[in-house]
């Protein structure tokens, strides 16, 4: 195999994998058709195997592209923290940090904090990632990442910033048509919003109360961001951060007693990355900022 295959050319291999075809990849990366044919036939020419078959669908990946696929993503994530670090170069607060959290968070929380951050940084670049997968802070695909556990990695600095509390609530129109329920019997008579695929989060509840499970969900759909526009629209009763509904006097908390879970919120960062101007300033920011959501 030959030692000095280029970056681009996982990154040609990288866009045909989420494409499906040459074209696509041409278009996604802005280049040139034939120099993404040219880049595959390289990469399978220096590791001797077949990357892409064909088929009516466009080009599906061998089961040797499907195992080299983690690696690339490696180098994709190693190769956009560089150009991070990079662009940081140089006197005062500059470059793009990226953070992570999940898409509540990132869509609901977050924003106000950013806001905040860039007015008294305006040469800092944010990538904000809001997403329910945990970002690998090891292989930096982000930055700083919010979680909702402690993390587990030695290698990361870490902040706790106190405890979310998520309860059950409802918009004041749905209960006006269909009542509050006042047990857990009646609470199986409502239209109850949930996760369409299992989580750990639905296998902890569903611990402590039995009827909160996938089958007794009138409806389903795995974007928590989702779930709260669902409730805000009065389709049923579903979960949502305490917090975060005490931002909206029309959604009312059902059986406070029965139904509470404690999320432990953290900060992390790459030890690292202890010494970058960028990040620790939006470190700071993110830790302020969410002491104050949480208490």
């Amino acid at each position: 195999m030959d030692d000095d295959v280029g970056w681009e050319l996982y990154r040609s291999f990288l866009g045909v994998l989420q494409e499906g075809s040459l074209s696509g990849a041409a278009r996604a990366l802005g280049i040139t058709q034939p120099t993404v044919g040219r880049h595959i036939s390289v990469l399978e020419k220096s590791f001797g195997l077949a990357l892409f078959t064909r088929s009516r669908a466009g080009l599906l990946p061998t089961e040797a592209a499907l195992a080299l696929r983690v690696y690339a993503d490696d180098m994709r994530s190693t190769a956009a923290a560089l150009r991070r670090a990079a662009a940081s170069q140089g006197e005062g607060i500059k470059g793009t940090v990226r953070v992570s959290a999940s898409e509540v968070v990132g869509v609901e929380v977050l924003p106000a904090i950013i806001a905040r951050l860039r007015q008294a940084h305006p040469r800092l670049t944010v990538e904000l990632v809001s997403t329910d997968r945990l970002q690998d802070l090891m292989l930096r695909e982000a930055d700083i990442a919010v979680r909702m556990a402690p993390p587990r990695q030695g290698s990361l600095i870490a902040r706790r910033v106190g405890v979310v509390a998520v309860g059950l609530f409802a918009h004041t129109s749905y209960l006006a048509r269909h009542g509050t329920p006042k047990n857990l019997s009646e609470l199986v008579q409502h239209a109850l919003i949930g996760f369409d695929e299992e989580t750990p989060f639905l296998r902890a509840a569903r611990r402590t109360m039995p009827q909160w499970s996938r089958a007794a969900f009138s409806i389903r759909t795995d974007s928590s961001v989702g779930q709260l526009a669902l409730i805000r629209a009065g389709c049923g009763i579903g979960v949502c951060q305490v917090a975060l509904a005490r931002r909206d006097t029309d959604l009312v908390r059902v059986l406070a007693h029965k139904f509470e879970f404690k999320l432990d919120t953290w900060i992390t960062m790459h030890e690292d990355l202890r010494n970058s101007p960028r990040c620790k300033v939006t470190f700071d920011a993110l830790v302020q900022g969410l002491t104050a959501y949480v208490s």
